[in-house]
């Protein structure tokens, strides 16, 4: 087991900013924080960009995090919040490129499935799943950026509202009244649902 591997398997139990202190003596227990979170970083940027540029994305979010680890305030146990917020920063570099990402899915939903020898109810249940897909993609792209980052960090990443306000580092009320914006408008083009509220996120 080499060292590395070692450090990562001692500090799977430890909370992020205990790691984070460690790297003073011991830069390489850095490994553990990007083994716990890469796999969420790399999903959500994924959601955001498509997969090309999450691998981008991705790695980078992490190069900047150690590159500022030092400027963490160990005062806040998980590394998570400030892990989006890299990331988040990272993708509106790319928004050409996520609104490109929205009008293709919008086409997609508005294409219909390939039938070739699905049952009728497989057909239908297709071309229900692009419907929506597509109408949420329209609906996400026509969003205010500041919105639709509230949005789809609460939604997608699964912050709460006050993780979200410091990965954004704006005031929690910031981020209710932005998503409270946002959520109105998916529900106003999606017909009254909201396929991102899958649970009371800010109470």
């Amino acid at each position: 087991m080499g060292v590395v591997t070692r450090a990562v398997t001692a500090a799977r139990a430890d909370t992020d900013a205990e790691i984070i202190a460690r790297m003073r003596t011991d830069p390489a227990a850095f490994a553990a924080v990007f083994d716990r979170y890469y796999p969420a970083i790399h999903g959500y940027a994924s959601r955001r960009l498509g997969r090309d540029l999450a691998d981008d994305v991705a790695s980078e979010t992490f190069l900047v995090a150690f590159d500022r680890w030092r400027r963490y305030d160990l005062a806040h146990s998980s590394a998570r919040p400030w892990l989006f917020g890299i990331a988040s920063n990272l993708i509106a570099d790319h928004h050409r490129s996520e609104a490109r990402r929205y009008e293709a899915l919008a086409r997609a939903g508005s294409a219909g499935p390939d039938r070739g020898d699905q049952p009728a109810e497989d057909i239908v249940g297709g071309l229900d799943a692009r419907a929506v897909r597509g109408r949420l993609a329209v609906a996400l792209r026509d969003i205010a950026p500041a919105d639709r980052e509230v949005l789809l960090l609460v939604a997608w990443a699964e912050l709460s509202c006050e993780e979200t306000a410091r990965a954004l580092e704006i005031p929690a009320g910031t981020v209710r009244s932005r998503l409270h914006r946002a959520r109105h408008r998916l529900q106003a083009a999606l017909g009254g649902t909201d396929p991102t509220k899958l649970r009371e996120d800010c109470p």
